[in-house]
C-alpha cells in the first residue's frame, strides 16, 4: 500500500500542505472546522505521521534504550513495569534488552542503541562487567545515561540505586535481634557493587554486635537465583556448620536454600531462620513465608526514566546537567521465615 502524504490530504481538500500540517498540530491559527475536515480525511486516508522526518526535524527518536540482567526476574520486571508507565505517558518507545549477565553481550547492546540514535539509555550492569568503556562511549556520543541497582562508581552519570549496605546491615540485624548468632551469607558475584554492598553491611553487622565475622560462612552464588541457593544450601549442610541464620543476597537464593532445609528435615525458624533481599511475590506465597528486605523496583523504574527524560530535555535546550544519584529508601518485611 503506497503511503499516505500530507500533499495528498491537501490535494484533497483544495488547501496548503502547511495548513493540513497545522491542523493536525493543532494549530490555533486553523480553523476549527478546518482541522474537523483535515481530521476526517487522514483518518478515511488511514494516513500516519512520517516518523523518520518527524525525527529528522526535530533531532529526536523518542526512543530510549533499556539493558537489564534478566528479564524474567521479579525486580526487573517491575523496574522494567516503571519505566514503560512513564515513559508512555510521555509519548516514548522502550527498546529493552537483557544482558543475561554477559559483559560480551551488553557490550554489543550498548553499540546497538547507539547506531539506533536513541535518545537515551537506562542499564543495570551484568556481573561480571569490569570494563566500562563501552559506557564512556555513550557518555562520548552526548548520549543521556542512567544506571540504576548494578552500577559502576567509575562512570560519571546519573544513578538511581538504594542503600545496599545500610538494607543488608537492616537485615542481617533482625537476625541477630532475633537470637541468631552464628549467620551464614549466601553473597552474589564479586564484580556488582551491589553485591559487594550486601557483604560489606552483613560484615559490619554482625561486627557492631559482638559476632565474629568468619569466611567460611560465606558461600558465592554467582547467578544468585534458586539453583544458586539450593547448592549454597547443599555445601553448607555438607561442611556441616552450626548455623542459625542465613542472609541471602536474593530471595530466590533464599527460596533455593529453604527448599534443601526442609528436604533435610531442617525446620525454618526454629532450627534455621532465612532472610531474603528484594520482597519478590513468590516470597510471601511460600510456607512459611519469607522475610526479606522490600526493594522498591517500580518506583526505580519510574524514577529511572524520569531522570533520563529530564537530562534528554536538558540536552536539547543545551544546558549540561551535572550527574545526580537518587538513593531510594527500603524497609525489612518480617515473616515467618525468622523467629
Amino acid at each position: 500500500m503506497k503511503e499516505v502524504t500530507l500533499k495528498q490530504i491537501a490535494e484533497n481538500l483544495g488547501i496548503s500542505v502547511t495548513t493540513v500540517s497545522k491542523a493536525l498540530k493543532n494549530y490555533t491559527d486553523v480553523s476549527k472546522k478546518t482541522k474537523a475536515l483535515v481530521k476526517e480525511e487522514a483518518k478515511k486516508l488511514n494516513y500516519k505521521p512520517n516518523v523518520f522526518a518527524v525525527n529528522l526535524r526535530t533531532k529526536e527518536s523518542k526512543t530510549v534504550g533499556l539493558i537489564i540482567p534478566e528479564v524474567v526476574h521479579h525486580f526487573f520486571s517491575s523496574v522494567i513495569n516503571g519505566i514503560i508507565e512513564e515513559a508512555e505517558r510521555k509519548g516514548y518507545l522502550v527498546i529493552i534488552l537483557q544482558s543475561n549477565e554477559s559483559y560480551e553481550l551488553e557490550k554489543k547492546q550498548v553499540d546497538l542503541l547507539i547506531s539506533k540514535r536513541v535518545d537515551g539509555i537506562m542499564i543495570s550492569l551484568a556481573n561480571d562487567t569490569v570494563d566500562t568503556s563501552h559506557l564512556l562511549e555513550v557518555k562520548e556520543h552526548d548520549i543521556p545515561l542512567v544506571m540504576f541497582d548494578k552500577i559502576s562508581k567509575l562512570v560519571q552519570c546519573s544513578k538511581i540505586i538504594i542503600n545496599d549496605r545500610q538494607a543488608a546491615y537492616n537485615a542481617t540485624k533482625v537476625l541477630i535481634d532475633s537470637g541468631c548468632k552464628k549467620i551464614a551469607h549466601f553473597r552474589g558475584a564479586l564484580l556488582p557493587q551491589n553485591s559487594i554492598d550486601r557483604f560489606l553491611g552483613y560484615k559490619k553487622a554482625l561486627e557492631d554486635h559482638g559476632l565474629q565475622y568468619d569466611s567460611s560462612m560465606v558461600y558465592m552464588c554467582e547467578r544468585v537465583d534458586y539453583e544458586d541457593g539450593r547448592k549454597a544450601a547443599e555445601k553448607l549442610l555438607a561442611d556441616k556448620k552450626e548455623v542459625d541464620g542465613i542472609f541471602a543476597i536474593t530471595d530466590m537464593a533464599a527460596l533455593g536454600a529453604m527448599t534443601v532445609l526442609k528436604e533435610h528435615g531442617i525446620k525454618v525458624p526454629n532450627d534455621i531462620s532465612v532472610m531474603g533481599f528484594s520482597n519478590w511475590f513468590l516470597s510471601q506465597a511460600i510456607t512459611p513465608a519469607l522475610s526479606t528486605i522490600d526493594q522498591p523496583g517500580y518506583e526505580m523504574g519510574r524514577k529511572a526514566f524520569k531522570l533520563l527524560r529530564k537530562e534528554m530535555k536538558a540536552k536539547k535546550a543545551g544546558v549540561v546537567l551535572p550527574p545526580q544519584t537518587k538513593v531510594l529508601d527500603t524497609q525489612v518485611i518480617i515473616r515467618e521465615s525468622t523467629k
